[in-house]
């Protein structure tokens, strides 16, 4: 058990809460990626078309998605599981990762400090496979399915690297301090001849 000194030491030194401060966020919003790409994948694929305000969703979402639980979120999961996309055991190990987005939302300060314990440092890879068993579901059975360019080819699953991966690669180098990226923006947004 950490002693009081111990806990200003750690609370007071940059090189310790900044990482830790920075996986707590990560692991937050990553579970806030998940719930919206559990969500949204499957409202879009029942949307039928758009309007002013952006997609029109047809009544197939309510009956076929919505009718299964009260929050779609577990309504969208008990359908992605029927479909094959998920099993049981991604379901608990959601609901595990629940309580850790739960405590660190909660009790970030705590957990940052070191005054609360916590599983997100270890469960942070978890998230992220999870995330990307359900993105990549949806492009090999929509995405590639849907699209004969694709017809007779055989697909690595281990290859394909989803938009909100990718997004989430880039957030964490940037995060991290990585400037390259902006570097290598900033060079596409340059005008031709500027550099001369």
């Amino acid at each position: 058990m950490e002693t009081t000194s111990e806990r200003w030491e750690r609370f007071l030194d940059p090189d310790v809460v900044k990482p830790s401060l920075f996986l707590a966020t990560m692991f937050i919003t990553t579970f806030e990626i998940l719930k919206n790409s559990v969500i949204d994948h499957l409202r879009n694929f029942y949307a039928n078309g758009c309007d002013e305000n952006g997609p029109t969703i047809s009544p197939e979402y309510q009956s076929r998605v919505l009718s299964r639980n009260k929050s779609a979120l577990y309504a969208s999961f008990e359908w992605m599981q029927e479909s094959g996309a998920i099993d049981r055991r991604d379901l608990e190990q959601y609901e595990e990762l629940k309580k850790t987005r739960n405590l660190l939302a909660h009790q970030l300060f705590a957990v940052v400090t070191g005054q609360i314990e916590s599983k997100h440092e270890a469960q942070f890879e978890e998230l992220v496979e999870l995330l990307r068993k359900i993105e990549v579901w949806w492009v090999i059975n929509l995405d590639i399915a849907t699209n004969p360019d694709f017809d007779g080819q055989e697909i690595d699953e281990a290859g394909i690297v989803p938009g909100s991966i990718l997004s989430l690669q880039v957030l964490i180098e940037v995060a991290s301090g990585n400037t390259e990226l902006l570097e290598q923006w900033r060079k596409t947004q340059m005008p031709r001849g500027a550099d001369a």
